[in-house]
């Protein structure tokens, strides 16, 4: 198992959940179902931005990320949640970009939903750690700039349908 998956496995599996969760009418989740993707919104100092995401629960999952994706559509990504039944505290998590071809912002979201920290624009392939900098309860993983690009900053919130 690689090293940033590890980190991931270990510091995801036991999260509880407890970020603001948005929840969709039955035709948003009948249309999502259908993509395998989600709903997240980011609430941010001029706006709301909207993208769609897949979403890594499993140890399976979570090693696999969006390792060598090459095409991830600017409004799009990846959120790592935790097994809700597994229960315990936020964690430290680590990330790294080994096999991972397309420049990633890595954005570290703590229990309260809102944003701790944004790793911008990690270097492709690398395998240096990139750490969450306190305990977090998700990640969520977008192209990287385009957290810059939308003003998104630490404290913003983000929500995401279950």
């Amino acid at each position: 198992m690689g090293l940033r998956k590890v980190y991931l496995a270990t510091a995801l599996s036991a999260f509880v959940l407890t970020a603001a969760c948005a929840s969709g009418d039955a035709v948003a989740g009948a249309s999502e179902a259908k993509t395998g993707k989600i709903a997240l919104t980011v609430k941010s100092g001029n706006g709301a931005h909207a993208f769609k995401v897949e979403v890594a629960k499993t140890p399976a999952e979570q090693e696999r990320g969006l390792m060598f994706r090459t095409n991830i559509p600017k409004d799009e990504g990846m959120i790592f949640t935790p097994y809700p039944a597994e229960g315990g505290p936020p964690r430290d998590a680590n990330f790294w970009m080994k096999n991972t071809p397309s420049s990633l912002d890595i954005i570290f979201i703590r229990a309260d939903g809102t944003i701790a920290r944004i790793a911008e624009n990690a270097v492709p392939f690398s395998e240096t750690p990139i750490p969450s900098g306190e305990p977090v309860a998700a990640v969520l993983e977008i192209n990287g700039g385009r957290a810059g690009e939308l003003g998104i900053a630490e404290g913003d919130k983000v929500s995401w349908g279950k």
